[in-house]
C-alpha cells in the first residue's frame, strides 16, 4: 500500500498530481479567506475519500505547501483508524514506519507544526494497534526510536524521537487521547500496558538524552542546539510523573477501570493544582537511587548561576522545564519509598527543599529584585515547591526538614515569605494581576494543607513551639493588612458584580486565614479581641464629629475574619466547634474569661446597640448589618445552646475545664436564652427597619433565622419568647413584612412553621400552625369567593398581596414533619377550591400562575406519603381539575406573532410552568413507593399509574420539542416518562393513539441529545417498553397491542409498529452515530428485548447492511458479527439478569468489530 511514488505508471502520476494541486489550491484558498466554504468541502472529501494512503505520501513528499502536507498526514490518520479492522499487519506497520521515517529523514525542516502532526499520527496508529502487536513488532518500532533518541543519528533526529514520544505518551493517557470509536475498555488495556512495561523505559531514554547534551550546554557561552533536546527530554520526564499511575501501585494490577474519565482522584478544591507523583516501588531505582535528583539540581543551579546577569533566562523554556520537573519530583509519595524508610524520604525532600531555597529566600531580597524588573515566575515555583512538599508530609516533618540547614524551621520560612508577598500585595493594593496575588494564593493552600488536617485531628496535633509563633505573627500581618485594605477600599467606587466577586474570593482566603489563626489560637483570639473592641471603642470616641466610613468597613472586615475563626460553615450538617478552640486556653477555670467568650460577647453586646434608632441610623448601616447578620447565623448555629451530646469534638477533649467553661457560658442555664432574645429581636428589627434591602432581608430569613429553628432544643425556647411572638405576629398582621421579597416570604414561612417543633405536643404544634397561617388561608378564601374577583383581581396591590400570601404557603408547605403534617394538610385543603379559582382568573398573568403551581407543587410533594386513601383520593381529583384548568385555558400557548423578545420570554415561562407540573406529576407517583398512612390506597381503588398518565395526556401537547431543548424540563420530563415506562407499562398500552405516539415521539427526540443523562433515561424506558410487550406476549397476553402492530393508513402508507421503529433506530444509533461509549451497556439492555420482540425485522436489517457492502471480506466479517450478536457466550431468549450480562458483552465485542467500516461511508 505504501510503495511510494517509485514505479508509479504516468497516469497514476497524473492523478496523484492532480490531487495534490487540489489540495494545495484549497489549503491556499482557506488562507486567504477565498470561498473557504468550496475549499473545505474538498479537504474534507480528500480525508472521508477510501485508501487514500498513496496520494498523502505522495503529497508529503512532494508538496511545497506546508499546510498541504499536515492535510495529508491527518487524512491518513482519520482513514487509518477508521480503516483499521481491514488493513493487513504488513500495512498497519507500514503506516507507522512510514510517519516515523519521515519525520526522522526531515528533522531539520523549518514546518515544525507539520512534523509534530506527522508524529502524533504514528503515535495514535501505534496506539489504535497497541493490543494487536507483538512484543517483537512493538520492539522494532521502540529500537529505531532509541537511536534517535540517544543522539547518534544528529541532534534534530534526538529531538524528533523525544518529541514522538510525547506524542505517544499524550496519546495513552485518558484525558489527552484522541477519540478513535472504540470502548473505554481498550483505551483501558493501552493505558495499562505503557504502565507497567514502557513508561519507565521511557524516562530513563528522557535522562539519557538530556544527560548527553548537559555538559555541552553547562560549558558553552552562548544558546546552542542541545538547549532544545534537554528541554525537550525535561518537559518528557514531567509529562511521564504527571500519569495518573494506577497499575503500579499494590493491590491494583489485573483491575481495569473501563469507567475512568480520565480525572485525577487526587483532585482537591484548593486553588493551585498539585498532582501528587506515585508510580510505585519498580521506580525506587530511576527516581531516587541513581542520584537523577541531585543531577536535576545542579543542571539548573548551573545554568542559574551562569546567566544571573541575564534577566530573561529565568522564563525561558529550558529553565521552565526544569523548575516543573523539580517541583514534580517534591509531590514523590507512596510506594516508591521503601516501607519503613522515612529517612529516605526526608533525605529526598530535603536534597529538593535545599535546591529550591535560592528561588524564595531571603524572601524581602527577592521581593524587592521583582518589583525591580526580575521575573516573579521562580518565586512562584519555589511557592509551588513548598505546597508539593507539604502536600506529601505531616506539619511536623514538613518544619523539620529546614532545621539541618538553617537555624529555624521550614514553617518560619513559609510565615516570612507569605509575610513578604503580603506587604508587597498591600502596596499594590492588592492587584490581581501582580506576581504577589499569586505566590499568596499558592501559600494560603500550603497552609491549608499543612493545617487542616490537624484542625480535625482532635485536638492533639500541634505546630512545634516556633511553628505557633510563625503562624501567630503571621495572622497578626494578614489581619492588619485586610484592615487596611477595607479601610483604603471605602473610598473607591466599585462595581456590584466585582463586589459580589470579591466577597466570593474572600470567602475563600477566610477559610485559609482561620486555620492559620486557630494553629495559634492562644496569641491570635486575644488578638483578634483587642483588635475588635478597638475598632468600636474608636467608632464611639468620634461618634458626631469623625466620619466613621473607614472604621465600619473594618469592623465589617473583622466581622468576616473572626466568623470563619470562630466557627465552620456547617451547611448541611451539624456544626461543631473547632477542636483548636476547645483544646487551647487550658488555664482558663471561669467561664466569663474565657477568650472565645471574651470575643463572642464583644461582638453580641455590639450588635446588640442596633436595637437602638439612634444608633442605627448613625451605625448600623446596612452593609454593616448583612455582617452582623451573617456573624450571627454561623455563630448561633456553633455555640448557642450546646446539647451536651452535640458538638463534643473528640473524645480527648471532655475532659478539659476550659472547654466546659466554653460550652455552658451560652446554654440554656446560663446566658444562652437572654442572648437568642437578643438575636430574635436584631433579626426583627432587620427585617422591620431596613425595608428594600433585599440582600439583608434573605440572610436573616434564609441564614440567621433558619439557623435557629435547625437545632430542636433552641425551638423550645424560641417559642417561650415575647420576642419570637412578637415575630411571628408581625409575619401575619404587619404589612411592612409583606413588602419582603418571594425568597424571603417563603423562607420566613418555612422558618416560623418549623419552630412549631418547640411545643410541647403534636396537637399544640397543629394549633400553633394553623393559628400563624390562618389569616393566610382566610385573604385567599376571602379573595376567591369576591363576586367582583374578575375586576379586583386584576388590581396591582391584590396581585402583589396573592404572590406573598403564595409564597407563604409555598414556604409553609415545604416545611412539612410528621409533628405539623396534619395542619399543613388542613391549610392545603382549605385553599383547594380558591387555587383553581384564581388559577383561571389569573391565566394572563404567567407570575401568579407559576406560583400557584409552585405551592401545589410543594404542598404535594410534602403531604402525599401521609395521606390515607380518600384523602388521597381528594387530592389526586383536585391535582386533576388543576391540570384542565390549565390545559383548557391554554395557558402557556404561544403565538408565533410576538417578538422575538417577547417569543423567548413566553417560552420561559411556559418552560417553568410545566416543569412545575412534571414534578407535581412526579410527587404523585412517589405515592406507590412511600406511603406512611393506615390504610392501603387499593381500598379506594385510586390507580395513581392512571392518574399520572391521564396528566401526562393533558399536558404532552403543551411540552413542544423546542421546549424540550431546555435542559432542566427535559431532564425532569424524561425522568418521569422513565419511570413510569419502567414501573407501569401496562397502563402506557392503555393511552389512545395520539397521545402514545407523542410520549414515544419525545423519547425518539430524547435518544439523539447531547445529554448523556438523558439518552440513559430514555434508553431505559425503551427497555421497558420492549421487555414488557416481550413478556407479556410471550405469556400470551396482548402486550403493547395494535401500538405494536404495523398499521396501514388510508392512503395505502404502511406505518411500522412502535418497537420496529426503535428497533431501526437503536440499530442506526449504535453502528453509525457519535456517542459515548458510557452508553452501549445501556443501550444493549434496551436492544436486546427490542430483538426478541422483532427478530424478523432484525435479521432483515442486518441482511440490508450485508447486502450494502461492496468489499467481500466486509460482507462475511459483518454477517459472522451479527450471527455471534445474538448466539454467543450461551446466550437464551430469557429477560434475565445473567442473559443480559452477556449480550452486553456481544455487544461490546459486535461494535469493536464492524463500527470502524461501516462508519466509512
Amino acid at each position: 500500500m505504501f510503495n511510494g511514488s517509485a514505479g508509479v505508471g504516468a497516469e497514476d502520476l497524473s492523478q496523484l498530481q492532480s490531487t495534490m494541486r487540489a489540495i494545495e489550491l484549497a489549503c491556499s484558498y482557506i488562507q486567504i479567506n477565498t470561498n473557504p466554504a468550496a475549499a473545505e468541502a474538498t479537504i474534507l472529501s480528500f480525508h472521508q475519500s477510501p485508501q487514500p494512503y498513496k496520494a498523502c505520501r505522495f503529497i508529503l513528499e512532494n508538496s511545497q505547501v506546508a499546510s498541504a502536507r499536515f492535510q495529508a498526514a491527518a487524512a491518513i490518520k482519520e482513514a487509518a483508524i477508521r480503516e483499521w479492522s481491514f488493513l493487513s499487519t504488513e500495512d498497519k506497520g507500514g503506516l507507522i514506519s512510514f510517519c516515523l521515517g519521515y519525520v526522522m529523514q526531515h528533522a531539520n525542516s523549518s514546518d515544525a507544526y507539520v512534523f509534530s502532526k506527522v508524529s502524533s499520527v504514528a503515535a495514535q496508529l501505534m496506539k489504535r494497534g497497541w493490543l494487536e502487536f507483538t512484543p517483537a513488532e512493538k520492539e522494532v518500532f521502540f529500537y529505531q526510536i532509541n537511536q534517535a533518541i540517544l543522539g547518534s543519528r544528529g541532534l534534530d533526529v534526538q529531538f524528533i524521537g523525544i518529541n514522538f514520544l510525547e506524542s505517544l505518551v499524550s496519546e495513552f493517557s485518558p484525558s489527552t487521547s484522541s477519540a478513535m470509536s472504540l470502548p473505554r475498555e481498550f483505551h483501558e488495556n493501552c493505558r495499562k500496558s505503557l504502565e507497567q512495561n514502557y513508561l519507565k523505559t521511557f524516562y530513563s531514554w528522557a535522562q539519557d538524552a538530556a544527560l548527553s547534551v548537559t555538559n555541552k550546554i553547562v560549558e558553552s557561552h552562548s544558546d546552542v542546539p542541545e538547549v532544545k533536546v534537554c528541554n525537550a527530554a525535561l518537559r518528557l520526564m514531567h509529562q511521564i510523573l504527571n500519569w495518573e499511575f494506577r497499575y503500579s501501585k499494590g493491590g491494583t494490577k489485573g483491575s481495569i477501570n473501563v469507567f475512568s474519565d480520565g480525572v485525577r482522584s487526587d483532585a482537591s478544591s484548593r486553588k493551585t493544582e498539585c498532582v501528587i507523583v506515585q508510580p510505585g516501588a519498580s521506580w525506587c531505582d530511576v527516581l531516587l537511587s541513581s542520584s537523577h535528583v541531585r543531577w536535576l539540581i545542579n543542571l539548573y543551579s548551573s545554568l542559574r548561576q551562569k546567566f544571573a546577569f541575564e534577566g530573561y533566562w529565568l522564563d525561558c523554556p529550558v529553565a521552565v522545564s526544569a523548575r516543573k520537573l523539580i517541583v514534580q519530583l517534591c509531590s514523590l509519595a507512596g510506594e516508591v519509598f521503601p516501607s519503613n524508610n522515612a529517612q529516605m524520604r526526608e533525605q529526598h525532600l530535603l536534597l529538593l527543599l535545599s535546591g529550591v531555597l535560592p528561588w524564595i529566600d531571603p524572601p524581602d531580597v527577592i521581593s524587592k529584585e521583582i518589583e525591580e524588573g526580575r521575573s516573579g515566575s521562580e518565586m512562584i515555583d519555589g511557592c509551588r515547591a513548598l505546597l508539593a512538599i507539604a502536600t506529601v508530609t505531616t506539619p511536623v516533618v514538613f518544619d523539620r526538614l529546614l532545621r539541618s540547614i538553617r537555624p529555624f524551621g521550614t514553617l518560619t520560612l513559609l510565615s516570612l515569605l507569605m509575610s513578604e508577598v503580603v506587604k508587597v500585595l498591600l502596596a499594590n493594593n492588592n492587584d490581581q494581576e501582580t506576581w504577589s496575588y499569586e505566590a499568596r494564593d499558592i501559600l494560603l493552600d500550603t497552609w491549608t494543607t499543612l493545617l487542616a488536617s490537624m484542625d480535625g485531628s482532635g485536638g492533639n496535633a500541634r505546630l512545634p513551639p516556633e511553628g505557633m509563633h510563625a503562624a501567630a505573627s503571621l495572622f497578626s500581618l494578614i489581619a492588619e493588612s485586610e484592615l487596611k485594605f477595607a479601610s483604603a477600599s471605602s473610598t473607591t467606587d466599585e462595581d456590584d458584580a466585582d463586589c459580589l466577586a470579591s466577597v466570593s474570593a474572600m470567602d475563600e482566603r477566610l477559610g485559609s486565614y482561620a486555620l492559620i489563626a486557630r494553629a495559634a489560637v492562644d496569641a491570635t483570639i486575644p488578638f483578634l479581641t483587642t483588635l475588635f473592641t478597638d475598632r468600636v471603642a474608636r467608632l464611639h470616641q468620634g461618634r458626631g464629629t469623625v466620619d466613621p466610613t473607614e472604621t465600619l468597613e473594618e469592623i465589617y472586615s473583622l466581622l468576616l475574619i473572626i466568623g470563619h475563626v470562630l466557627a465552620d460553615e456547617g451547611e448541611g450538617e451539624t456544626a461543631l466547634v473547632p477542636d483548636a478552640l476547645q483544646s487551647h486556653f487550658v488555664d482558663v477555670v471561669e467561664a466569663g474569661n474565657h477568650p472565645v467568650v471574651l470575643l463572642s460577647s464583644s461582638i453580641i453586646k455590639f450588635a446588640e446597640q442596633c436595637l437602638d434608632a439612634n444608633m442605627r441610623s448613625s451605625i448600623f448601616s446596612p452593609r454593616l448589618m448583612e455582617a452582623v447578620i451573617w456573624f450571627l447565623a454561623r455563630w448561633s448555629f456553633t455555640y448557642l445552646m450546646l446539647v451536651e451530646d452535640c458538638n463534643l469534638g473528640s473524645n480527648q477533649l471532655q475532659s478539659l475545664p476550659s472547654r466546659a467553661c466554653l460550652f455552658t457560658f451560652f446554654n440554656e442555664h446560663n446566658q444562652g436564652k437572654f442572648v437568642l432574645d437578643i438575636i430574635v429581636r436584631i433579626s426583627l428589627t432587620s427585617l422591620m427597619s431596613y425595608p428594600g434591602e433585599k440582600d439583608l432581608q434573605e440572610l436573616t430569613c434564609h441564614q440567621l433565622l433558619h439557623a435557629l429553628v435547625r437545632r430542636r432544643n433552641i425551638c423550645f425556647h424560641l417559642l417561650s419568647l415575647d420576642s419570637w411572638r412578637n415575630l411571628a405576629n408581625a409575619f401575619a398582621n404587619d404589612k411592612t413584612l409583606f413588602l419582603l421579597n418571594g425568597v424571603s416570604q417563603r423562607s420566613l414561612a418555612q422558618t416560623l412553621v418549623l419552630s412549631a417543633y418547640g411545643m410541647r405536643s403534636s396537637d399544640a404544634s397543629n394549633q400553633y400552625v394553623k393559628d400563624l397561617m390562618a389569616h393566610m388561608t382566610s385573604s385567599l378564601v376571602d379573595l376567591a369567593n369576591n363576586s367582583d374577583l374578575k375586576n379586583l383581581a386584576q388590581q396591582p396591590d391584590i396581585i402583589m398581596l396573592v404572590s406573598c400570601v403564595l409564597e407563604r404557603l409555598r414556604g409553609a408547605a415545604s416545611a412539612t414533619e410528621p409533628r405539623t403534617q396534619r395542619a399543613i394538610y388542613e391549610m392545603g385543603l382549605s385553599v383547594m377550591n380558591p387555587v383553581l379559582r384564581l388559577l383561571e382568573v389569573y391565566k394572563h398573568e404567567s407570575a401568579v400562575i407559576y406560583l400557584l403551581l409552585k405551592f401545589v407543587v410543594d404542598w404535594v410533594d410534602g403531604q402525599i406519603s401521609y395521606l390515607e386513601a380518600h384523602e388521597t383520593a381528594g387530592v389526586v381529583n383536585f391535582c386533576m381539575s388543576l391540570l384542565q384548568i390549565y390545559s383548557s385555558h391554554n395557558i402557556g400557548k404561544i403565538s408565533l406573532s410576538l417578538s422575538s423578545t417577547l417569543l423567548n420570554e413566553a417560552k420561559t415561562e411556559k418552560y417553568k410552568d410545566l416543569r412545575a407540573l412534571l414534578q407535581l406529576l412526579s410527587h404523585l407517583c412517589s405515592k406507590d413507593m412511600v406511603d406512611f398512612s393506615s390504610d392501603s390506597i387499593d381500598a379506594q381503588s385510586t390507580n395513581i399509574s392512571q392518574v399520572v398518565f391521564f396528566g401526562l395526556h393533558i399536558i404532552t401537547p403543551l411540552i413542544t420539542l423546542e421546549l424540550l431543548k431546555y435542559p432542566k424540563l427535559c431532564f425532569d420530563y424524561f425522568s418521569l416518562i422513565s419511570h413510569m415506562l419502567e414501573v407501569y407499562p401496562e397502563t402506557l398500552a392503555q393511552l389512545n393513539s395520539d397521545a402514545f405516539n407523542h410520549v414515544l415521539t419525545t423519547v425518539d427526540f430524547g435518544l439523539h441529545q447531547q445529554d448523556v443523562d438523558i439518552v440513559t433515561m430514555c434508553l431505559r424506558a425503551l427497555k421497558a417498553l420492549a421487555s414488557y410487550h416481550y413478556k407479556e406476549t410471550k405469556a400470551g397476553n396482548t402486550g403493547l397491542g395494535s401500538h405494536a402492530a404495523g398499521h396501514t393508513d388510508p392512503n395505502g402508507v404502511f406505518h411500522e409498529g412502535i418497537l420496529s421503529r426503535f428497533l431501526r433506530t437503536l440499530l442506526q444509533f449504535l453502528l453509525f452515530e457519535d456517542y459515548s461509549t458510557d452508553l452501549v451497556s445501556t443501550a444493549a439492555d434496551a436492544l436486546f428485548p427490542l430483538i426478541l420482540c422483532e427478530p424478523n425485522l432484525y435479521q432483515g436489517l442486518g441482511n440490508e447492511l450485508i447486502e450494502k457492502q461492496g468489499n467481500p471480506n466486509f460482507k462475511t466479517r459483518l454477517a459472522n458479527a451479527l450471527q455471534v450478536l445474538t448466539t454467543s457466550n450461551q446466550l437464551s431468549s430469557s429477560l434475565d439478569r445473567v442473559n443480559y450480562q452477556r449480550f452486553r458483552k456481544n455487544l461490546n465485542n459486535f461494535l469493536i468489530e464492524v463500527r470502524g467500516f461501516l462508519k466509512t461511508k
